[in-house]
């Protein structure tokens, strides 16, 4: 294989696995933050019980994270050294902030956190764990700046070849990031609640420590809900915005060859091929599309084929068509395990409010199988994102194949990606193992007894 095509399965790979961990730590750290709450007002011990066994695992995911961004990181010096000499006047004051400023207010109150427990006030130590939630997320804020501007260039001109930034409060202002963050926090959200529920499926099914672990899913069961519904909602704001930001991403994405009629039916599926440039066997619904688009019944969508020939005109010859097929399915995917994750959480709910959740084993069952539905989406919804943009890097100013490492050989590249994939397999195998161990293991009590037992429960430090 080329350097190129290497260095951008690197890239795929090494950034999926990283966002597999950002999500949970985000979402997970709001519902321990919760539960702490819950804690300090009520003074009730069970939510101490809760917020120290979630934290356990919010550190294990932690700490991969922090390992995986830092191996991300690396490629870009790597594999892509055009790319970051193009971009980097631009992307270094949002990286600096989140790396200096939010990145280290987290990993500071983290470890006030882990340690406060018996050394702090009950509401002091119940800051630093809040302080860590919004840290996580305002780290996620400006990442995804700099993403934004990939998608959606503002805030720059172009200096000797190079962008240079204008504009920081452009940068932060630019519609592209305000459509994209909320979905992201959202779906965060989403993770980390059907990750408790999960898992508090299964220490109900297996009758252990039930009453603590109904109280845990009762609380994930109810966020899962309400942000599985806002990122819906968020995704389609975010799709809307694409018509007048990347229409080619939105036609692909609906493996729309020629401008629809008056009203845009929406495919379900279809049998695509990329080389005749045409769709065989499909499913559509009717006005779907342009209801996706525009809010309305009536709306024209353009064609693949219209756009491509606006992009010659606009950025010279060349291929603008992404991969088709990728961008397809990759946003049915997504939209499909959203549409599954709001099911299964409406109906927990339902159960829930009327005290019915243990009758249902088979739905317990199903929900432990659901923690991998918001994995699911969040890739796929990147792996749109970020395929959909192609064959630009930069939107409008650079391809992708412009901005690799002239200097790196195929083999480099196949050497640290072979490098790179065993170690995550590693730590994939190391952080299941030690989930499933802490999982199996429970909430620590000095009773030997299950948490429904009437005596009171001491806790213990993490």
């Amino acid at each position: 294989m080329e350097a190129l095509d290497l260095a951008r399965w690197q890239f795929g790979i090494t950034t999926v696995y990283h966002f597999l961990f950002v999500p949970l730590s985000v979402g997970l750290a709001y519902l321990i933050a919760f539960m702490q709450t819950m804690y300090v007002t009520k003074n009730d011990e069970k939510y101490k019980q809760l917020a120290k066994f979630w934290g356990r695992l919010f550190l294990l995911n932690f700490a991969v994270g922090v390992v995986t961004g830092i191996m991300q990181e690396f490629q870009f010096g790597m594999n892509w050294a055009d790319y970051s000499r193009f971009v980097g006047a631009v992307f270094g004051g949002p990286l600096a902030v989140e790396a200096l400023v939010s990145f280290f207010l987290e990993s500071t109150f983290l470890g006030i956190w882990i340690f406060g427990w018996d050394r702090l006030s009950k509401k002091m130590h119940l800051a630093s764990i809040w302080l860590v939630a919004i840290a996580a997320t305002l780290s996620a804020l400006w990442i995804l700046s700099a993403n934004s501007f990939m998608q959606e260039p503002v805030g720059y001109e172009i200096v000797n070849g190079r962008a240079e930034m204008t504009s920081f409060f452009a940068l932060l202002g630019n519609k592209q990031l305000w459509v994209e963050f909320p979905h992201v926090i959202y779906g965060a959200l989403a993770t980390g609640a059907l990750f408790v529920t999960g898992i508090s499926a299964y220490k109900i099914v297996r009758k252990q420590q039930v009453d603590l672990f109904k109280t845990s899913f009762s609380i994930g069961i109810v966020v899962a809900l309400i942000s599985s519904i806002l990122t819906a909602t968020a995704g389609h704001t975010q799709s809307q915005h694409l018509m007048s930001s990347q229409p080619m991403k939105m036609a692909a994405a609906e493996a729309l060859w020629n401008t629809s009629g008056e009203s845009a039916p929406w495919t379900v599926i279809a049998s695509i091929d990329p080389e005749a440039q045409k769709n065989g066997f499909q499913i559509e619904i009717p006005y779907a599309l342009s209801i996706l688009s525009y809010n309305k019944l009536t709306g024209s969508v353009p064609g693949i084929l219209e756009l491509q020939a606006q992009y010659e005109q606009l950025y010279g010859p060349g291929d603008y068509i992404p991969p088709v097929r990728t961008t397809f399915w990759s946003f049915r995917i997504m939209v499909g395990s959203g549409m599954l994750m709001i099911l299964l959480a409406l109906f927990g709910t339902w159960a829930m409010i009327r005290k019915r959740l243990e009758q249902y084993r088979t739905f317990l069952k199903l929900m432990i199988a659901a923690i991998a539905l918001p994995f699911i989406a969040n890739s796929s919804g990147w792996i749109m994102t970020e395929v959909g943009r192609q064959p630009w890097i930069v939107f409008g100013l650079q391809k992708t194949e412009e901005g690799v490492s002239p200097l790196v050989s195929s083999g480099m590249v196949a050497t640290s990606l072979i490098g790179f994939t065993i170690i995550y397999g590693v730590l994939a195998a190391v952080f299941i193992y030690l989930v499933v161990h802490y999982t199996r293991k429970g909430v620590e009590t000095d009773e030997a007894h299950d948490i429904s037992s009437s005596e009171k429960i001491h806790t213990t430090a993490i």
